[in-house]
């Protein structure tokens, strides 16, 4: 009898230390609480790359979305997106306002090549992370030096080596002229294209201008650069800048084979404003447009148009700067919902750059992120195009630049 009341002690005594025992513990970084994650980051709402604001409000939008459905995780995300007016000065105020007085988790989807280059150093030396980087430029890609910024963007150099390739395979007499902005973002697509002509980039780039984002116009460079005789004009620009340059090419009768960066060429923020006319025939990359009646069933291209039917009903469905913004906050979103309850800044850094298999909304089909600790140039798979006065057409297949390089 003794015996089996101390067996009946014993258990019950087991069930209740397995009752009152705690669950996991909860890690939280600044800005973080059990009902809400505080992020930041600054977009040109302003100023001479204003057209990128649209990428901003469509990030708040999502974020709105996702707040009346619950939240991530039980927690809702409170995004505060401040205004740089694409001055990197003004985006290394604004950095500091979110993290010394917002006191945000982490700085996640700022926009622009010299705008995260201006916080780069102190995002670093204060170990908040800098995440989403809208940035192709090489500098983001240095998980040595600088861990704590990640961008989840192509690469500039490795885009302007396919259109070096381009060139020697469909126009070998080529003579090239280039029209650059005059920081890390031009430099790389410059640095690219010539690694991607190797030994005839000196002979055929025959002219290369550059131009300052804060230029309210880049009439004298394309005028200077049809007096170099070239029969190619490679644009790699911004969308205000791309357009002026596609608009003053087409009025002064200089037609030459256009091509163009992704971050100059989209339809709704360049080429509209150029006038489509003018841009017929011009080449480029391309990921889902909206604008496009072949993504019109697409399930990402469906439901971000309802979100932003929604919450966003004065934005443009056919602007694809509105499309990167849902993309872009999609991948934060499913970043912190991977983070689970420890929602550090170091932990929040280790699922980033770990993000394997991931497809966004904007990828086309097929294409996914994959990061690494040692590699942070998530995006390998790039589709060339060429624009025929409505819409870009694929230029044969899709090139995967980890069976090509």
């Amino acid at each position: 009898m003794t015996r089996q009341w101390l067996s009946s002690f014993v258990c019950v005594v087991a069930l209740l230390v397995v009752g009152v025992a705690p669950a996991a513990e909860k890690k939280y970084g600044p800005g973080v609480s059990d009902t809400e994650i505080k992020i930041g980051n600054s977009v040109p709402y302003s100023g001479p790359a204003s057209a990128y604001g649209a990428y901003g409000i469509a990030m708040s939008a999502y974020f709105k979305m996702i707040n009346e459905q619950g939240g991530v995780n039980g927690r809702k995300i409170t995004l505060i997106s401040l205004d740089n007016g694409y001055s990197p000065p003004k985006a290394l105020e604004m950095t500091r306002q979110l993290v010394e007085h917002d006191e945000v988790l982490a700085i996640m989807g700022t926009l622009g090549t010299p705008t995260n280059a201006a916080i780069e150093k102190y995002l670093h030396e204060a170990h908040v992370p800098d995440l989403n980087i809208i940035s192709g430029a090489s500098r983001f890609n240095d998980p040595v030096h600088f861990p704590w910024a990640v961008p989840t963007f192509y690469s500039y150099h490795s885009e302007a080596k396919l259109y070096a390739k381009y060139i020697l395979a469909n126009k070998p007499d080529a003579k090239i002229a280039v029209l650059y902005q005059n920081d890390d973002l031009g430099g790389d697509y410059l640095s690219g294209l010539k690694d991607g002509l190797g030994a005839r980039a000196q002979k055929m780039i025959v002219a290369t201008v550059s131009y300052e984002v804060t230029d309210p116009s880049i009439d004298s460079q394309v005028i200077s650069l049809k007096g170099s005789g070239a029969n190619v004009l490679v644009e790699f620009a911004n969308a205000k800048a791309g357009a002026q340059a596609i608009r003053k090419a087409y009025d002064i009768g200089w037609r030459p084979l256009q091509i163009a960066g992704a971050t100059g060429a989209g339809v709704a923020a360049a080429l509209r404003p150029a006038g489509v006319e003018k841009a017929v025939g011009l080449i480029s990359i391309i990921g889902k447009d909206p604008s496009d009646p072949q993504w019109a069933d697409d399930p990402d291209v469906k439901a971000f148009r309802a979100m932003l039917s929604k919450y966003s009903p004065s934005s443009d469905p056919n602007d694809s700067l509105n499309l990167l913004g849902y993309s872009t906050a999609s991948t934060i979103a499913e970043i912190i919902r991977r983070c689970g309850d420890e929602l550090t800044r170091e932990h929040l850094v280790e699922v980033t750059i770990h993000l394997r298999g991931l497809h966004t909304p904007s990828m086309l089909p097929g294409v996914t992120l994959e990061m690494s600790p040692t590699d942070y140039d998530g995006v390998k798979q790039f589709q060339p195009a060429r624009f025929n006065g409505e819409r870009y057409e694929p230029l044969g297949k899709m090139i995967d630049l980890r069976a090509t390089d």
